[in-house]
């Protein structure tokens, strides 16, 4: 998986689209990522007891890789992300300007 928890991305597709966050946590058997404030859909939920007391809940869903690019730290530009080997350790590299993330 290209993308890491604390990478700022971008959200290419869908009803957020333009938003950028910082991943809070990542699904990488599903090949999904969750970002707070982004993907926020809303549910209905009963009145159980005093703790859960119903009403219009906001939960997070996770997004999907193929929707979000990763925002690069030094250009600030939406990239694809390449790797360089050097010395056999593996790096991620911005596609645009070639600067290691």
């Amino acid at each position: 998986m290209k993308l890491k928890k604390g990478d700022q991305i971008i959200v290419n597709v869908g009803k957020d689209k333009g938003r950028k966050g910082k991943i809070e946590k990542v699904f990488p058997e599903l090949g999904k990522i969750l970002v707070p404030g982004i993907n926020v859909y809303k549910k209905n939920m009963k009145h159980r007891d005093e703790k859960h007391p119903g009403g219009i809940i906001e939960k997070l869903r996770p997004l999907d890789l193929s929707k979000v690019a990763l925002v690069c730290p030094h250009c600030n530009m939406p990239t694809r992300i390449g790797y360089l080997v050097v010395k056999g350790e593996k790096e991620r590299v911005c596609r645009k300007c070639k600067q290691k993330i």
